[in-house]
């Protein structure tokens, strides 16, 4: 087989495998966040019935809301929940695995949300939300480092950004799926909270086709022939020297080591800034607000004069703005490094932030001025998605080693979950309390972030882990003696001895090149 044909082999089988464990593993974060706006007047008519049935109380406004937004925000609880056990399932079960074994939370959700109408019980409603938070947080930390971890270093950014344009693309179906000729009407509501089993099926039946990382099978179980059949497969025949040094010198390196817990990270030196930055680009992708801009937009499209009966229809246009987004980070990502697209797209929702004040202050005075505020909604999910979106789910991937990795995924998921709970909290009080400047704390956000992007964050695009650990401990060490070798001397390197008995091990059996 050619060059070119191999290539083209390595290319499916990594197309392949991204989709089967991104359509059941992150689209399920965006589609759960989409598909509870179409169905709000029906389940709290729902809440308020079933309270009058069974105890003959008619709820106030008051008290239905706060039942409908424990529903809602309940679901970043599970969330938080299901990033601090994806670490140690991912030590104890693998990376496939534990994507495979993380459907029988949504699963079982799915099973409460469609029996909730029949029982006449909202508490299985809620109680679903929570499971299936528990599903989308495993997933957004399991399945990027599967993804970093199977990845070539070369396409490294682009394949674990798929993660972000699939859960792009789960909030665009969410949105489509919930429209009222669908499932978004009265009676079919519990479907509708039900359909995200479909995509958990859809993975059942093609992730195990695929195989394990290789570097957990390599640095974890230490099990070379499956490494081997693992790379065989991802890389088709043309698997490189370099790429099996590198992760010589990653198992070496780490060789004796036990899996970190998180609290052990906190008291390590030389990952200090790896974890400042990882807790900082984490924090500041939920304290940006742009989930809430989601929330924010029926409000918005209404007073720029959209009949009510079509916001439904006007408001998939913002999840497919950052659908769009996604893809173009997944293809620049490469090209411009992991930098450029996180200070560009923080500073972009910056600048947005600025006019959609300047746009709200004004709308009362200048009739033309909410189609402004319309526009910034489209533009700052746009940035959103070029960078933010996309390169902070790859940042633990890159910057911490196999042992400490997912307790590094562990601390990041939190910090986005439990920011992401603050927030759908304090929004509506932003909203009613500081009005037309409920946007400015956004901004700030996003400005702060791209400062600490410029000024911390070294470049991560192409470059081995002991190179990017060089990078960091110019900051971790600072002002004491170097800890660490130059970037283009490795901490680990082979000898020829080395290489040879450790090379014919690897490649023992494995056929470089392949006949036409």
């Amino acid at each position: 087989m050619s060059a070119a044909g191999a290539n083209k082999r390595i290319s499916l089988k990594l197309v392949l495998m991204v989709a089967s464990a991104a359509f059941g593993g992150t689209l399920q974060y965006g589609y759960n966040l989409a598909i509870m706006n179409a169905p709000a007047t029906f389940i709290q008519t729902f809440v308020n019935e079933t309270f009058l049935e069974r105890w003959d109380i008619q709820l106030k406004d008051y008290q239905v809301t706060l039942i409908w937004s424990i529903i809602v925000s309940i679901f970043s609880l599970g969330g938080f929940a299901g990033s601090l056990i994806a670490g140690p399932m991912t030590i104890r079960y693998g990376r496939k695995n534990c994507l495979l074994l993380n459907n029988v939370f949504l699963m079982t959700g799915a099973l409460l949300a469609v029996t909730s109408r029949a029982a006449k019980s909202f508490e299985m409603i809620i109680i679903a939300r929570v499971l299936v938070g528990i599903n989308a947080g495993i997933s957004m930390n399991v399945q990027p480092m599967y993804f970093g971890e199977s990845a070539p270093k070369d396409l490294r950014g682009a394949i674990s950004l798929s993660s972000a344009v699939f859960t792009a693309f789960g909030v665009v179906l969410g949105q489509v799926v919930g429209l009222r000729e669908i499932l978004g009407s009265e009676s079919c509501w519990q479907y509708l909270l039900a359909s995200n089993a479909i995509p958990g099926l859809v993975q059942l039946l093609t992730l195990p086709w695929f195989p394990e990382s290789p570097r957990y099978l390599l640095i974890d179980r230490g099990d070379k022939e499956a490494c081997i059949d693992a790379l065989r497969r991802l890389r088709g025949c043309e698997v490189q020297s370099s790429e099996l040094d590198e992760m010589l010198q990653e198992q070496a390196e780490t060789k004796g080591m036990r899996a970190r817990r998180p609290w052990e990270l906190f008291t390590d030196r030389s990952v200090r800034w790896q974890l400042i930055s990882v807790m900082v680009i984490s924090s500041a992708m939920q304290l940006c607000g742009n989930d809430s801009i989601y929330f924010y937009a029926s409000y918005i499209f209404k007073e720029a004069g959209v009949a009510d009966d079509r916001i439904q229809y006007i408001t998939i246009g913002t999840g497919t703005c950052e659908l769009s987004a996604c893809i173009l980070c997944n293809l620049l990502v490469e090209r411009k490094g992991r930098r450029f697209m996180l200070m560009g797209g923080y500073i972009l929702m910056t600048v947005w932030a600025v006019v959609f004040t300047i746009a709200l202050l004004y709308e009362h005075y200048t009739p033309w001025m909410p189609y402004i505020s319309m526009t910034c909604i489209f533009t700052y999910i746009i940035s959103f998605g070029l960078g933010p979106a996309g390169v902070t789910g790859v940042l633990p991937t890159e910057i911490f080693n196999q042992t400490a990795r997912p307790a590094a995924y562990m601390i990041a998921g939190s910090m986005m979950w439990l920011n992401l709970f603050i927030i759908g909290m304090i929004f509506p009080f932003l909203v009613s309390e500081v009005r037309e400047y409920c946007f400015v704390p956004f901004g700030a956000v996003c400005l702060l972030s791209a400062l600490f992007v410029g000024f911390f964050l070294p470049e991560t695009k192409g470059k081995s882990l002991s190179a990017i650990t060089s990078e960091f401990n110019k900051l971790n060490f600072k002002g004491q003696e170097e800890k660490c070798v130059s970037p283009d001397k490795p901490l680990y390197q082979l000898d020829s001895s080395c290489r040879k008995t450790q090379g014919d091990t690897f490649t023992k059996g494995l056929n470089v090149t392949r006949s036409a």
